[in-house]
């Protein structure tokens, strides 16, 4: 499943390495080419040792330090890096963020992805959480990063989890677009009632599949056991799984398993910055229930500091009928512009 939610804290030091230092046995991939940005390729490092490639980008014009958004990427093994422009919605966020915000901008590609090492299938959610913390620290060290003026921006698996990566940095505010804030548990139990639904299932058959799933999923991702060896435990449920024996949407098991412990309430709950969170009313990924979890949970500890906004029609990748909906972008930029101005008056209150 392409760019869906099917996307051990460590500090890494950042390593930055000239792309003309790539092996010459390594072909040069098409990149992007910005009108006003220009992009400046760096690494980053997990805790496994594997370099990871990152995308940075600096407005052309810019002159002194700038705000910046951390994009965090969603579950599957594609590329953030988009040289082919506005492919998709996730995509077309980017590009438009790039071109249009006049903030720098921060990407990372998973492991096995792109230019960088190891192997995406394989690596687990502590390990990819480890790429993102590294990145983040090495985003601070870029002189024209103003690092009082940080977004960070999560897009599926990564708005759920994205307040997880600046650790003790301040930010100042999150966007949780197309996210979870619930259990993993809660989150693909749902999944999976809408997944039969559509697929035709008679209102017993799918109250059928839940139950079982229900009992499948304690086994795999609470209980800790692989998809296979849940099914040759209970070969009745054999028919009932649809993905690999040791793993799913091209994530090994230990992902879920870790991605399950989380206690995403108790993480959002800490957040003192504001949050915006974005989805679709189409989404048949992330729930309403998934994603309102998150400004629930901020609101709870914080009232009023997080706000919800719906994208009438819009699917997972905040698009109506293939095309990104035309109030994302304008969205997420008149409120991270609030932001700013709103630090600027606590500022000039204090002086």
């Amino acid at each position: 499943m392409r760019r869906s939610h099917l996307a051990v804290p460590c500090l890494i030091a950042i390593i930055l390495i000239p792309f003309a230092a790539i092996s010459q046995t390594t072909p040069v991939p098409s990149r992007e080419r910005f009108q006003n940005a220009e992009v400046i390729y760096g690494w980053a490092q997990d805790n496994a040792g594997h370099k990871l490639r990152m995308f940075v980008t600096r407005p052309k014009n810019a002159t002194g330090k700038v705000p910046v958004i951390f994009f965090v990427g969603w579950l599957s093994c594609d590329s953030v890096e988009y040289p082919q422009g506005e492919t998709d919605g996730f995509g077309t966020i980017f590009w438009r963020l790039i071109e249009h915000s006049g903030y720098a901008t921060v990407r990372l590609d998973k492991p096995g992805v792109g230019e960088s090492q190891g192997d995406c299938s394989h690596t687990d959610f502590n390990s990819e959480l480890s790429g993102y913390q590294s990145a983040f620290e090495g985003m601070l060290k870029y002189d024209f990063s103003d690092p009082s003026k940080v977004f960070v921006l999560g897009l599926s698996n990564g708005g759920g989890t994205s307040s997880l990566i600046p650790r003790q940095h301040p930010v100042r505010g999150y966007i949780a677009a197309s996210s979870w804030g619930r259990t993993w548990y809660e989150h693909m139990l749902e999944l999976e009632r809408g997944r039969l639904s559509r697929a035709g299932k008679t209102p017993g058959e799918v109250n059928s599949g839940v139950k079982a799933f229900t009992e499948f999923y304690n086994l795999y991702l609470i209980r800790g056991m692989s998809p296979g060896d849940v099914v040759a435990q209970h070969p009745e449920w054999k028919n009932l799984w649809y993905d690999a024996p040791d793993g799913q949407y091209g994530r090994p098991a230990a992902f879920y398993q870790q991605l399950q412990a989380l206690n995403l309430g108790e993480a959002w709950q800490s957040v003192t910055a504001p949050v915006l969170v974005m989805r679709g009313t189409s989404d048949t990924i992330m729930s309403d229930a998934d994603a309102r979890a998150i400004a629930d949970n901020v609101n709870r500890s914080h009232p009023g500091m997080a706000q919800y906004v719906e994208v009438p029609g819009g699917d997972h990748l905040l698009s109506v009928n293939g095309k990104l909906a035309e109030d994302v972008v304008p969205t997420m930029m008149k409120w991270m512009q609030e932001q700013v101005s709103a630090g600027l008056s606590d500022v000039n209150h204090l002086i």
